[in-house]
């Protein structure tokens, strides 16, 4: 099962994106979730198959949602994610001692 997508980032949030099927453009996306998201600015274009490999959401499941529902929605890392990959460096140099 290979599948074209086309993948937008968010307007209002840092880190959100939208996968949808190139085909289907932003047609499948419900109204609301596109109020909330705001406006979609393509990112880039991506061939998924089963077999890759994506660096923060299971294939399997965008897989899913691309054919149940027309969409999946990346949600931004938690903050404590952010702090996990932040250098040692950085959070000695903001530690207050």
């Amino acid at each position: 099962m290979k599948r074209i997508c086309s993948i937008y980032r968010s307007s209002k949030k840092n880190e959100m994106y939208l996968y949808v099927l190139k085909s289907d453009a932003l047609e499948r996306v419900p109204e609301p979730l596109m109020a909330a998201f705001g406006k979609a600015i393509h990112a880039f274009d991506l061939v998924l198959t089963p077999e890759r490999k994506l660096s923060r959401e299971d294939i399997t499941v965008v897989l899913e949602n691309l054919d149940k529902q027309g969409y999946h929605l990346q949600m931004p890392p938690a903050e404590e994610e952010y702090i996990e990959h932040l250098p040692e460096e950085l959070l000695r140099r903001n530690d207050p001692m």
